[in-house]
C-alpha cells in the first residue's frame, strides 16, 4: 500500500472509531495527566488491538502489522492529529516488546508478546535508582539465584505507572562485586507479589504517575532474563534506542498543537503585540521545524549520537514552551483556580516540562555521551 493510501486508512479508522463511548477520551492522558480516564483508555487500546492497530511496527510473525518506518511515522502522526488519548501501554509496546523481539528467547516472546499486544498485561521500567538515574551504569539493585528463581533486593525510582503495572523489566546486578557496565542483567519481574512495595511520588502538578519501587526478596523465574545473565547493559541500551524511535514524530504533532493553541491565546489576549513574545513564538515555530527535520533525517540511524541529540532538542524546546506560556499568560499564570493542584493547561505544561530535561537521561548526561562517544573528548572523571 502506498504511504498516502495508508494515511487515509489510518485517518478514516480513527475518525470513525473515536466516537460513542470513546469520543470523550480525545486529548486525555499523557505526561502529568496519566490519571485521566485510565480504565477507559485501557478499553480504547484494547479496541485498537482488536482492529489490528496496536504494535503496528512489530513484525507480522510476532502479532504486529509489519508497518514500514514511513507507515509507522504516518500512524503516530495521524493518531496525534486526531487528538486520540495518550497510550497507557507505551512501555510494553514501544520498549519491552521490541526488546524481546531483538534479544528475548522464543519462550519469552511466546509468553509475553501476545499480552502486550492485546493490552492484557501492563509493564513498567525498573532502571533508575536514587544513586543511578541518568548514570545508569551505577545500578546497585542486586539479584541472586536461589534454585530456579532470582531473588531481588534494591530500590528503583521515577518508575512510571508502576502502581498499575503487572510486570516490570528490571536492570539488576547479578554478578557480586561487578562494577559499572559489567555484571548487569535485564530481568522480567511480576509486580503483584510479596517483596514488592510501591510508593507514589507526588509531583509539582499534584499528580502521582511516578513511583518508588522497593524490592525486598521479590522473586522471578530463572529463565526470565532477557539475553544471557551479564548482558544487561547491551539489552538496556537496545531498549533506550527503541524509546526514541518513530513515536517522537507523533509527539511533535502534540507539540505543534500546543504551540498553535499558545499562539492563538497570545493573539486573543493581545500578548502577541509585545515584540519579545512575538519573537519567542517565531523561534518556537522554527525550533519545531528543526525537531521534525532532525527526526526524519535520523530515522533508523543507529549512530550513538542520534538519540542524545534528539533528546536534547525536544526536551529543551518543550521546557522553553512551558516558560513561554507563562510569559504569554502574564500575572494570571501565578494564581491557581482553587486549590494548589487546580491547574490550567498552561500551568501544568510549565510545571511538568521542568522534568523534560531530566527524565530519560538528563541534559548533562546526554552532552557527556555526545562529547565522549561521538567527539572523542576525554571522559569525565568519575568516582
Amino acid at each position: 500500500m502506498h504511504v498516502d493510501d495508508f494515511r487515509r486508512v489510518v485517518r478514516d479508522w480513527l475518525e470513525h472509531n473515536l466516537k460513542g463511548e470513546f469520543a470523550g477520551l480525545r486529548g486525555l492522558g499523557g505526561p502529568g495527566r496519566e490519571h485521566e480516564a485510565f480504565e477507559q483508555r485501557v478499553s480504547w487500546e484494547r479496541h485498537l488491538a482488536a482492529a489490528g492497530w496496536n504494535c503496528v511496527g512489530w513484525p507480522v510473525e510476532h502479532g504486529g502489522r509489519g508497518a514500514s518506518l514511513a507507515e509507522q511515522v504516518v500512524f503516530h502522526e495521524e493518531y496525534a492529529r486526531a487528538d486520540a488519548p495518550a497510550r497507557v501501554s507505551h512501555l510494553g509496546q514501544e520498549l519491552l516488546g521490541p526488546t524481546l523481539i531483538a534479544f528475548g528467547s522464543a519462550e519469552q516472546q511466546h509468553r509475553f508478546l501476545p499480552g502486550i499486544r492485546a493490552v492484557e498485561e501492563l509493564w513498567c521500567q525498573g532502571y533508575s535508582e536514587p544513586g543511578a538515574g541518568s548514570d545508569l551504569a551505577a545500578v546497585a539493585t542486586r539479584a541472586e539465584l536461589d534454585g530456579d528463581e532470582w531473588v531481588l533486593h534494591g530500590q528503583k525510582v521515577w518508575t512510571s505507572l508502576a502502581h498499575v503495572a503487572d510486570w516490570c523489566f528490571v536492570l539488576a546486578r547479578t554478578e557480586p562485586g561487578s562494577r559499572r557496565h559489567h555484571g548487569l542483567s535485564c530481568l522480567l519481574v511480576p509486580m503483584r507479589q510479596p517483596g514488592v512495595e510501591i510508593r507514589p511520588i507526588r509531583q509539582l502538578t499534584g499528580t502521582s504517575e511516578f513511583n518508588e519501587v522497593f524490592f525486598d526478596g521479590a522473586r522471578t523465574a530463572r529463565d526470565l532474563v532477557v539475553g544471557d545473565p551479564g548482558e544487561g547493559w547491551r539489552v538496556a541500551m537496545g531498549t533506550l534506542a527503541f524509546e526514541r524511535g518513530v513515536a517522537t514524530l507523533g509527539q511533535q504533532v502534540g507539540f505543534r498543537r500546543e504551540l498553535r493553541a499558545l499562539t492563538d491565546l497570545a493573539n486573543d489576549t493581545g500578548a502577541a503585540a509585545d515584540p519579545v513574545i512575538a519573537e519567542r513564538l517565531a523561534e518556537a515555530w522554527m525550533g519545531l521545524e528543526v525537531l521534525r527535520a532532525h527526526a526524519l533525517r535520523t530515522l533508523g540511524d543507529p549512530s550513538v549520537g542520534t538519540a542524545p541529540v534528539s533528546k536534547l532538542l525536544w526536551a529543551n524546546w518543550h521546557r522553553s514552551l512551558g516558560e513561554l506560556a507563562m510569559l504569554v499568560r502574564g500575572a494570571p499564570a501565578l494564581v491557581t483556580g482553587g486549590g494548589p493542584d487546580d491547574l490550567d493547561e498552561w500551568q501544568r505544561l510549565y510545571l511538568f516540562t521542568r522534568a523534560d530535561t531530566i527524565y530519560g537521561g538528563s541534559n548533562e548526561i546526554q552532552r557527556n555521551i555526545i562529547a565522549e562517544r561521538v567527539l572523542g573528548l576525554p571522559r569525565e572523571v568519575r568516582p
